[in-house]
């Protein structure tokens, strides 16, 4: 496991959901204080707010690719471009090795109810399972901007 992997899982470990974990990592290299980060992953955890959706290190790799390359404009097509390839290369990466990149699916269990939320939480599967998903998410998109950022001297 790779220094950044380890540090996303380490503060997923210590309380930040799964999103603020993986995106939190690239804060330097996107030029963003990290406290914004942290602010705008909040409502990805839990596949989006709890819903049990797009795992929310599938969602913090989203946005720290956006904040790595993504448009400021209808005028930067190229920019939105990269991003969408970029966001699709990952994505890829993340169901071959996974499956999936539903919460739910992942889990095993709808978080989204009530019912499903006991059971993830008395199975403590975000203590067992979800650390893998955080360290996946952080190695998977090293691999995917060290394509990119090859003979690059910044990302952005």
């Amino acid at each position: 496991m790779g220094n950044r992997a380890k540090e996303a899982v380490s503060r997923f470990m210590q309380g930040y959901n799964c999103a603020q974990a993986v995106s939190s990592v690239f804060a330097d290299d996107a030029g963003v204080p990290e406290e914004v980060i942290l602010r705008a992953a909040t409502g990805f955890g839990g596949g989006v707010g709890h819903t049990g959706g797009a795992c929310g290190t599938v969602s913090g790799a989203v946005l720290a690719i956006g904040l790595l390359f993504g448009s400021t404009g209808p005028g930067e097509k190229e920019a939105k471009d990269l991003t969408y390839d970029l966001t699709r290369e990952f994505v890829a990466r993340f169901v071959r090795k996974n499956g999936t990149v539903s919460c739910t699916e992942l889990l095993g269990c709808d978080i989204s109810t009530g019912e499903g939320l006991a059971r993830a939480r008395e199975q403590n599967l975000t203590r067992t399972l979800c650390p893998r998903y955080v360290e996946d998410a952080v190695e998977i998109l090293e691999e995917v901007l060290t394509s990119v950022t090859s003979g690059q001297s910044t990302m952005r």
